[in-house]
């Protein structure tokens, strides 16, 4: 199929892309008067490498039945997901000033029907995976050739629920299943490794049954390279576990976990739209 708009490796374009994005984040939350900074701000690389480069999908056909599969298991982080959506064409980029408001189709975790591009409702963390999974099965059972894509947290893995949707995905051999795992190391109330230690992480996955790949969720060329490797794993799922700063581009904001889910005065905002536009 021919894409809307070509897809692209150019990392001086995807970069560009991020920083905008970044900035429309800021900008919602500040309108929005709260909602969630540091995972958004992490994860602007990976979404805009996915929906610029990596998957199939149309904007302007957004139920296209040949189109690959995104599930954020991690709703909170939705307004990334709403920024890049917007820029890649699915809605217009004014509606991001409505994040959060009553009538908005841009709810503070996303809702399956609401809004173009969103394929899952997501809030209780913990419940993506195994959405992806039964989505990917029936991919194989209708004989489709769509990829699915599951976009986690690491702190959700904490949860058992998780790791029943790793253990399916496995004993089902879902080749087709990729899951990209927020590695941030913070949680709400912490360091991921305090709150619940998760390491050695990649080791858990492989031992699951799992093709694992480690990336710099950051680098771009690092994240498409590791989405192509994901397509061509035969029997069995993969994950892909990014390591990313959360909040990243402003100093301010970078590891601290107590921006996970607070969001920036309205100065804040404009410093940190700042610094980002000096590159810092």
């Amino acid at each position: 199929m021919k894409m809307p708009f070509e897809k692209t490796r150019d990392p001086a374009r995807l970069s560009g892309i991020a920083r905008e994005a970044r900035k429309d984040v800021l900008r919602m939350l500040v309108e929005a008067k709260s909602g969630h900074t540091a995972g958004p701000l992490g994860m602007a690389d990976v979404f805009t490498a996915l929906y610029f480069s990596c998957i199939d999908h149309d904007p302007k056909n957004p139920q296209w039945d040949g189109r690959d599969r995104v599930i954020l298991s991690n709703g909170h982080i939705c307004p990334i997901h709403y920024a890049i959506l917007a820029r890649a064409g699915y809605f217009p980029l004014e509606e991001l000033k409505t994040l959060r408001k009553l009538g908005s189709r841009l709810q503070g975790h996303p809702h399956r029907g609401a809004l173009p591009g969103i394929e899952n409702s997501s809030g209780p963390l913990g419940q993506g995976l195994a959405q992806a999974c039964g989505i990917a099965l029936a991919a194989r059972l209708d004989k489709k050739n769509f990829r699915t894509i599951a976009l986690l947290s690491d702190g959700e893995h904490d949860e058992g629920s998780t790791w029943e949707a790793v253990m399916f995905a496995a004993k089902y051999k879902l080749d087709s299943l990729v899951a990209i795992v927020d590695r941030n190391f913070i949680q709400i109330d912490g360091d991921t490794e305090n709150v619940m230690p998760l390491e050695p992480f990649a080791d858990k996955y492989r031992a699951f049954g799992w093709n694992v790949i480690e990336i710099d969720g950051h680098d771009f060329a690092q994240i498409i390279d590791a989405y192509e490797k994901a397509a061509q794993a035969k029997g069995k799922p993969t994950a892909i576990i990014a390591k990313v700063t959360p909040g990243k581009g402003v100093k301010k904001f970078e590891n601290d976990y107590k921006w996970h889910g607070k969001a920036p005065s309205a100065q804040e905002a404009e410093e940190a739209i700042a610094e980002l536009d000096r590159g810092n």
